[in-house]
């Protein structure tokens, strides 16, 4: 059944929203499939050159909707808590109402952004990536999907006749875990006195960078780079030995990381590692120690070693997956669905 009952294929937005980039879309449903959509117009922003969501998703509008759109679906780090959307990664603060005030909405649905990564395992994003370590297949059963990017994100596909459904998480908030004698000096350093650490302080672009200026501070050395670009780019040249040190550590941890959740979960329909920040550093991944992290060495290795591990590109795979939902589940009275004269967590 048509999503938009009653309004025949009525456009509708579709945001894929980052702590860096918003990916924004305008969207239909095909008139001849029932689970089907097609896209009318997409563009990817910078967040930071606007000062809040609806400024960014206005300027797309003003270029690519010629009728006006009351519909929207949101993808984005974090979770609704009332009437706003709770992460610390997001350049602003995101609050429902506002946003469906000022561009005129009917109404808002949210989701979280991996949540929708993993709804377009349903279309062309489980036939997407490059394969990393594991077999060279895509075999049946839950599927991971991970992706450090300004944060750290996960969400499970299960697959099912109708289509499958999916478990968001928020696993990059879990505790890290150090596995060599050098991860315990940096995880000594950030927390001198014990505590909390988070894994997506470690598992990200931020961390990235987080690692690099810990390692310097190791060797006694100021920091010479100042951004996750630029130790990607020094690890890549060798020219800079704390930036490839701390790609390696990066890699490991993020082998750590994903071969718990593919336990916890069970993944054995394999682990997706989504992200343009991941394929830009896919030489380096693929000769790093990921693989034998994810393994774990321990009685699981038989299970995990069963598991492909692939590495996609985000795209617009993450505002695809919105839209499935939406047309799928975004229902009015849905727990985050957002209308007007009100609003629910």
């Amino acid at each position: 059944m048509d999503r938009l009952a009653g309004i025949p294929a009525a456009p509708f937005l579709a945001a894929d929203i980052g702590g860096t980039h918003g990916r924004v879309a305008l969207m239909r449903a095909a008139p001849h499939d029932a689970r089907g959509f097609e896209t009318l117009a997409y563009r990817v922003y910078p967040c930071a050159e606007f000062t809040m969501l609806s400024a960014l998703l206005q300027a797309f509008l003003d270029i690519h909707a010629h009728l006006p759109i009351k519909h929207c679906v949101l993808a984005c780090a974090g979770q609704v808590v009332g009437d706003e959307v709770v992460n610390d990664n997001l350049p602003w603060p995101i609050h429902l109402t506002q946003l469906r005030q000022a561009l005129g909405l009917d109404e808002v649905a949210v989701l979280n952004d991996f949540e929708a990564l993993a709804y377009a395992l349903d279309g062309a994003l489980a036939n997407d990536g490059r394969h990393l370590c594991g077999p060279d297949t895509r075999p049946s059963g839950p599927i991971l999907v991970v992706g450090p990017g300004t944060g750290l994100g996960a969400a499970v596909h299960i697959p099912s006749p109708s289509g499958g459904f999916v478990l968001a998480t928020e696993a990059g908030q879990m505790d890290f875990a150090p596995h060599s004698t050098r991860e315990r000096e940096v995880l000594a350093h950030l927390a001198p006195d014990g505590g909390y650490v988070p894994f997506e302080h470690i598992v990200s672009g931020p961390g990235l960078l987080t690692i690099y200026a810990t390692l310097c501070a190791l060797q006694g050395e100021a920091p010479k780079l100042a951004t996750p670009e630029a130790v990607t780019a020094a690890a890549l040249a060798r020219n800079d030995a704390q930036a490839e040190e701390a790609v390696q550590l990066f890699c490991a941890s993020l082998g750590s990381f994903a071969g718990n959740l593919a336990m916890t979960f069970m993944s054995t329909g394999g682990v997706y590692l989504a992200g343009g920040f991941l394929s830009a550093l896919f030489d380096l991944l693929k000769h790093s120690a990921f693989a034998e992290r994810f393994l774990h060495g321990r009685s699981a290795r038989t299970l995990l070693s069963q598991m492909p591990v692939w590495v996609t590109e985000h795209g617009q795979h993450g505002v695809q997956g919105a839209a499935r939902w939406y047309l799928r589940h975004g229902m009015p009275g849905s727990p985050r669905h957002v209308a007007e004269g009100g609003t629910s967590a």
